[in-house]
């Protein structure tokens, strides 16, 4: 798929999460981004809006030198802006969103082709509660599984930018030692989603039913709470045959 052809599926998809109608993301809420695989990437413009973006919204991005940036332990908030700068491929391009760092770490750490970044209103009415991440640690019905995986990447509240890539890079790293691949799901606490996807069909099924995910708990909780799946059952879903040819599908292979 050449340049042209990423960013034209990359307003689309943009445009599939700002829906007003979906409350996935408002206003200036959200970032999206795909890879070029050339060693660049796509990311939205500072200030940008998904519902009505084009293809002057975003921003193309050289890796290697976020990367390079990434090597420091802090940066200030004049570092990350001339550090924004220096990413920009060619530097008449639009000032990248303060995301650009969380979004060069899910192509690069977790292999993701295409990430959405939302605030979803369901995930957050759950996320910004008392209960944080925890009533989606578990998994309640198998299309969960099948589409968001198993489990889901968490991070703590971090200050949005610089300190909050560092904190998903930890994370992403941590949930690949221990389950032996990324995650589809990444949720942060007080803030919102991401979803990581080898497809825009993917990171927009993603979004989508993780939004069901959260209006099914918030339901379970006028019964009593949510009853969880047995972990057999998850994992027998999770390494079914028959899934893993439905998830090809609705990635989009």
């Amino acid at each position: 798929m050449d340049v042209t052809s990423v960013i034209n599926d990359l307003v689309k998809l943009s445009h599939e999460l700002g829906r007003e109608d979906r409350n996935l993301a408002l206003l200036g809420e959200g970032n999206t981004s795909a890879d070029c695989s050339d060693g660049t990437f796509w990311v939205k413009a500072s200030g940008s809006q998904l519902a009505t973006i084009d293809e002057k919204g975003f921003s193309r991005i050289r890796m290697s030198v976020v990367l390079e940036l990434m090597t420091a332990n802090e940066m200030s908030d004049e570092a990350v802006a001339e550090g924004l700068k220096r990413v920009l491929v060619p530097p008449s391009y639009k000032k990248p969103s303060v995301e650009t760092f969380l979004h060069a770490l899910c192509i690069s750490e977790a292999k993701a082709r295409w990430v959405g970044h939302t605030h979803p209103l369901s995930v957050n009415s759950i996320l910004c509660s008392k209960l944080g991440a925890e009533p989606f640690l578990q998994a309640i019905y198998p299309d969960q599984i099948v589409v968001c995986g198993k489990v889901p990447a968490v991070v703590p509240y971090v200050d949005p930018g610089f300190s909050l890539a560092l904190a998903v890079r930890s994370s992403l790293r941590a949930y690949l030692d221990q389950y032996g691949h990324a995650p589809k799901m990444l949720l942060m606490v007080n803030h919102g989603l991401v979803a990581l996807g080898q497809s825009p069909m993917e990171v927009l099924n993603i979004q989508l039913m993780a939004d069901k995910i959260a209006r099914v708990i918030q339901a379970t909780y006028a019964l009593g709470g949510p009853a969880f799946m047995l972990a057999q059952d998850a994992d027998r879903i999770e390494n079914r045959l028959d899934e893993h040819y439905r998830q090809n599908i609705l990635v989009g292979k």
